[in-house]
């Protein structure tokens, strides 16, 4: 069998079940007062359920450096019939982000699309709507979307849970990362020096406004509609002092994986070959 056919199945049956593992993870609460500090810590646990697959497709991938083209064992049938639902698994994902991408949703009222350049879409019939400073505060909230690049990220996200379909704790943790998300930003704009009540303000007329359509596929300024009470109460209340975790600190946590992968790329070049002839 051809080596990268032959990666590409066992990357698909053991990634898979380690994401199938691995997504079930229940969805723990954090508790941070600064909103920015709580988005980070949701950004994290979304992608760290992915943690152990990459490591295993590391070491698959270090096996492959060292594996003769083509494979000499044959691969059996029932391994490839058990790698199947993964493969559709992936392929579900891979479709479902692609669709996203290509999806055309009216309604945009005021919001940050654009993956690789983010551009703020802002509607006429909104900017009427608004006042001079909710158009500066809502402007000034789609600009730190901007910053951050947070369409691309919320795409990413989306991908990310979709790969840990069907469990419902993925779309927990991405439900509570776009909400932290949404707060953050909020927090950004004030602690730019935005008033809060004319951001919220801003808030409640887009989501009047846009009341039954679809949002667009990127960050818009009313975000989940399920949590506009919690964001305005929020933003009428004081805004916190310190700024809570910081992006140094979800960094450093991360230090401790980045030789995970190194490792297990080694391991699977040293090993990889009597455990795959094993297996096959």
């Amino acid at each position: 069998m051809d080596r990268e056919w032959c990666l590409s199945m066992l990357l698909a049956l053991f990634g898979g079940t380690m994401l199938l593992g691995c997504g079930w993870w229940p969805v723990a609460r954090a508790r941070q007062i600064s909103a920015r500090g709580l988005e980070r810590i949701a950004w994290s646990r979304v992608w760290l359920p992915l943690a152990p697959a990459l490591t295993v497709a590391a070491a698959l991938c270090g096996w492959a450096l060292r594996e003769p083209d083509p494979v000499p064992e044959k691969v059996p049938k029932s391994l490839i019939l058990i790698s199947l639902p993964f493969v559709l698994l992936i392929a579900r994902a891979a479709i479902r982000a692609t669709r996203s991408l290509l999806a055309v949703r009216g309604g945009l009222g005021i919001a940050t699309v654009g993956l690789l350049r983010p551009r703020i879409a802002f509607s006429q019939d909104l900017a009427i709507s608004l006042d001079e400073r909710e158009v500066a505060a809502a402007l000034e909230h789609e600009r730190a979307h901007a910053r951050h690049r947070d369409p691309l990220r919320i795409w990413l996200a989306q991908l990310a849970t979709d790969l840990q379909w069907p469990w419902p704790q993925a779309r927990e943790r991405l439900q509570g990362w776009l909400l932290a998300l949404e707060l953050a930003r909020d927090e950004e704009t004030r602690a730019a020096g935005v008033d809060g009540a004319d951001l919220a303000s801003a808030i409640v007329v887009a989501a009047r406004s846009l009341r039954g359509t679809s949002p667009p596929l990127g960050a818009a300024l009313i975000g989940e509609r399920c949590a506009l009470k919690q964001r305005i109460a929020r933003l009428l209340a004081p805004l916190p002092d310190a700024p809570g975790t910081t992006w140094a600190d979800t960094w450093r946590s991360f230090l401790f994986l980045i030789p995970v992968p190194l490792i297990a790329l080694a391991l699977g070049a040293a090993f990889g070959e009597r455990a795959i002839r094993v297996l096959l």
